[in-house]
């Protein structure tokens, strides 16, 4: 299915609101009620719509400290891959985790209380990966924009 004009405003308005009414969002993108819902619905069932989240504040649940973490692995083999990639989904500090090209294999996004707890998870997590040759971590001092809304 190729979206149109209709189904963009659909996911610009449920992207920055994504507990909008169906009546509000119908009188934003200018359909009818039955419309909006039968098209909200497709977006769905499609997967361009995969889930609703709330997003939490992380400064206010007391994880202000962000550290970008570039991990090298020993070699390249799937197993090596399957198994970091699977030991890693499992540490729940670690909110992202990217197969990179370039000189790191993957990059974490992790979210710590301070430096003290960095180094508790680096300690019991990180160092336990399998397959670690290196890691380089840098510490966000500000994060100066964030989103979550896919240009669409």
């Amino acid at each position: 299915m190729e979206l149109d004009d209709t189904d963009r405003r659909i996911l610009r308005a449920l992207q920055k609101q994504g507990r909008i009414s169906n009546a509000d969002l119908s009188e934003t993108v200018n359909l009818s009620a039955s419309a909006c819902h039968r098209r909200v619905q497709r977006l769905e069932a499609e997967g361009y719509i995969g889930n609703y989240v709330a997003l939490l504040d992380a400064r206010r649940l007391g994880f202000p400290t962000t550290v970008f973490v570039e991990i090298t692995l020993s070699g390249q083999a799937e197993e090596l891959l399957d198994a970091f990639e699977k030991a890693v989904a499992r540490v729940p500090d670690v909110l992202e985790c990217h197969l990179m090209a370039g000189t790191a294999d993957y990059i974490l996004k992790i979210v710590a209380e301070n430096t003290e707890d960095f180094a508790r998870i680096h300690r019991q997590h990180l160092s336990r990966l399998p397959g670690v040759a290196q890691m380089q971590s840098s510490f966000a001092l500000r994060t100066v924009f964030r989103t979550t809304a896919l240009p669409v």
